[in-house]
């Protein structure tokens, strides 16, 4: 059975504003369904890294709060801190980017809640049993909210194709380690250059595979204990652990994927999807900047099923003319995602995310 995906264009008038649309599709998807009194639920969003303006505006998540509070819910906002040192590594500079942003209380109506705490390491182990990982490291206060609304900019990157629901939920919930397990299929070694012998990484390593060595005060990682987790990578105080990004397209949609599963394991029937298919630019809003947007703005969607929200999202864009001025402008395209991102089989998240259950590709777009 197809999955309904409901669409909203970008036309507005005097009785019909844009925020009315967002509200609209809230109450068509069945949203209003899924937020019960006292409930605490979260928001995820993506604040936008400084510098970057792509982002979902902050005035959209205020009307979509504001559903919730007359459900009697209590919303808050949330994402998980990055991995990459940027303004968003840890929560005290994630606020404040937030802030800065525009997510204030004053603008949106609700708290902002960094899920995977201070410096990443307050995450739930969810166990998934799939192919890459038998658990996976969710953001703590993603696991504990009752329920799940989540807003996403839809968009190139350039290591899925393009960012959703999907990649949103999955790289954006996994804490600091558990992006590092995404991003990478190589196990961590210490730069002895580099290292300060503080034993910050040993003391944080579940599986007992470092040691700082008496005679050279310098750390070493046993590679036959050691299980790739990343917690020494985002530990190291001096980055003598050194981030890895080595691993291939596929492999890293599929893990995205896995994680989106951990996050939706115990929100059945408590998860809401909402992606905003405008300035459709070609990086992810983790860049400190935004480039031209490649096809026109689009329109909002909402369902309730991830995959087919993503599929129906990128079968729009794909069916748009190139925007003059834009990355991709004077070229013939047919896949705009692989135009930008070559190397990224984009449609494999959807297959994998249909694969384990999380929904499918079949929809219906209705338009509101």
């Amino acid at each position: 059975m197809p999955s309904k995906v409901f669409f909203a264009d970008m036309r507005a008038k005097h009785k019909e504003n844009l925020l009315d649309k967002v509200e609209k599709l809230f109450e068509r998807a069945g949203m209003r369904e899924l937020f019960a009194p006292r409930e605490l639920v979260a928001f995820k969003v993506h604040f936008g890294e400084r510098g970057n303006t792509g982002y979902v505006r902050p005035q959209f998540i205020r009307r979509l709060v504001d559903k919730v509070k007359e459900l009697g819910g209590k919303p808050f906002l949330t994402d998980a801190n990055t991995l990459y040192v940027g303004s968003r590594s840890n929560a005290v500079d994630h606020l404040q980017t937030a802030i800065e942003n525009g997510f204030a209380y004053a603008v949106v109506g609700a708290p902002l809640i960094i899920a995977d705490g201070l410096t990443g390491k307050d995450y739930i182990n969810v166990p998934v049993n799939l192919k890459h990982f038998k658990e996976v490291k969710i953001g703590s206060a993603l696991i504990h909210a009752d329920a799940l609304l989540v807003v996403s900019h839809f968009k190139g990157h350039e290591l899925t194709g393009f960012g959703g629901a999907l990649k949103n939920i999955g790289m954006g919930s996994g804490s600091r380690s558990g992006k590092q397990m995404m991003h990478s299929d190589v196990l961590p070694r210490v730069n002895p250059e580099k290292c300060e012998g503080c034993a910050r990484c040993a003391r944080w390593c579940p599986a007992g595979a470092i040691a700082v060595s008496r005679e050279t005060k310098k750390a070493a990682i046993d590679q036959e204990k050691c299980i790739g987790c990343g917690e020494c990578t985002v530990t190291c105080p001096v980055e003598a652990i050194g981030i890895n990004w080595k691993t291939e397209p596929e492999a890293i949609q599929e893990k995205i994927v896995e994680y989106a599963a951990g996050v939706l394991h115990n929100k059945k029937g408590k998860a809401g999807f909402i992606n905003f298919v405008t300035n459709v630019s070609p990086e992810c809003d983790c860049v400190g900047w935004t480039d031209a947007p490649v096809v026109r703005d689009i329109g909002i969607l909402a369902s309730l099923d991830p995959v087919a929200l993503d599929q129906a999202c990128a079968d729009l864009v794909n069916g748009e003319g190139i925007l003059p001025g834009s990355r991709l402008e004077g070229r013939e395209v047919q896949d705009v995602f692989r135009a930008l991102w070559p190397q990224a089989v984009w449609e494999r998240q959807l297959s994998y995310g249909e694969e384990i259950g999380l929904g499918t590709r079949e929809y219906e777009l209705v338009k509101i």
